[in-house]
């Protein structure tokens, strides 16, 4: 474990544990031929299947880039984190909850089978397909334009820019998602859906296709960690009550049904999206000893190709040893 030093936010230190994150992005690359990239979306399969980079975003504004941290891919799953936190930030959390459960589903992300079998009176949870196009449509808005506009304004808000829709990725995924469509009809037989299905979908669609980078996932985490606000201004850009339900969602929900084994072995907030990008979100952590972003920290890891779970395959198991290494756990 990387310990024993008096103050970690020196330029040396800085420094020093670039070097340490250079070496281990260069190991775990090659653990990228485990994986494959993901091929029911067309446009996805375009991603380099050896890319991986991480970003670490500290509340004490140390900074560490190591790898592809200049490929931009799209959010993917990891929109479900936005979305959900804008539904709640329109119609309350007691409105969210009533119509979405906090359980993890153990099964597929994608999965239908658990929503008949089961007999759900709401989806498992807002990480998971079904949860999310729930989410969705009950954003505010007419149109997909209207419901995708203040998800634009919180991400512009967080990241200081406003993000992109990728187009091509948008029309590749409208026009290769059966399942989810699948999914929607069962969600409007059963009375979920509060807006029209097609401008349901259609919005899940685009949202799923914002473009991004593994510095912005990295400054979203950092913000989460830190309930909401932003350590560099002060600001609250989300209510407090939202991110930490938003952060409880993500570590016993958001590596789908790997959610368990990524608490276990990692134990730190997380969502991926099978774009190969991991947003997660460090909090403060107590310990006896001095450790690297004791204070809190936000990462944003990007490695398209894919374990059998639908998660990046390198970028978890960097990761996982960066968590084991600097103690990063919240357990």
């Amino acid at each position: 474990m990387v310990q024993g030093v008096a103050n970690w936010n020196t330029e040396q230190t800085r420094d020093w544990l670039q070097s340490y994150t250079d070496d281990w992005v260069s190991f775990y690359r090659k653990h990228t031929s485990d994986g494959e990239v993901a091929s029911y979306i067309p446009e996805l399969l375009k991603a380099d299947p050896d890319a991986l980079g991480i970003t670490v975003i500290g509340k004490n504004g140390m900074t560490l880039r190591s790898g592809d941290v200049n490929t931009t891919f799209t959010l993917q799953s990891i929109s479900k984190v936005i979305s959900f936190v804008v539904a709640c930030m329109e119609r309350g959390v007691a409105y969210m909850l009533d119509r979405v459960d906090v359980e993890p589903a153990g099964e597929a992300f994608n999965s239908i089978m658990h929503l008949e079998m089961k007999q759900l009176k709401k989806p498992f949870n807002p990480l998971i397909n079904a949860g999310a196009i729930t989410v969705t449509s009950i954003l505010e808005g007419r149109t997909s334009d209207e419901k995708l506009e203040p998800m634009f304004e919180l991400l512009e808000d967080m990241l200081g820019h406003r993000p992109e829709l990728d187009v091509d990725v948008y029309e590749s995924e409208r026009d290769s998602s059966m399942r989810n469509r699948a999914i929607g009809y069962y969600l409007l037989e059963t009375g979920f859906l509060e807006s029209d299905m097609s401008v349901t979908l259609e919005t899940y669609f685009k949202q799923c296709s914002i473009d991004v980078s593994i510095d912005d996932l990295a400054r979203i985490g950092m913000i989460l960690a830190n309930d909401g606000r932003d350590p560099e201004t002060g600001e609250e850009i989300i209510p407090r009550q939202i991110a930490r339900i938003t952060k409880a969602l993500m570590l016993t929900c958001g590596m789908y049904d790997a959610s368990g084994k990524f608490a276990t072995y990692v134990g730190i907030p997380a969502k991926s999206g099978v774009s190969g990008g991991i947003i997660a979100a460090v909090p403060p952590r107590v310990r006896d000893e001095e450790l690297p972003f004791l204070s809190g920290c936000g990462i944003g890891v990007y490695g398209p190709s894919l374990d059998d779970k639908g998660n990046s395959i390198a970028g978890i198991r960097l990761l996982r040893h960066i968590a084991n290494q600097w103690d990063l756990s919240i357990f």
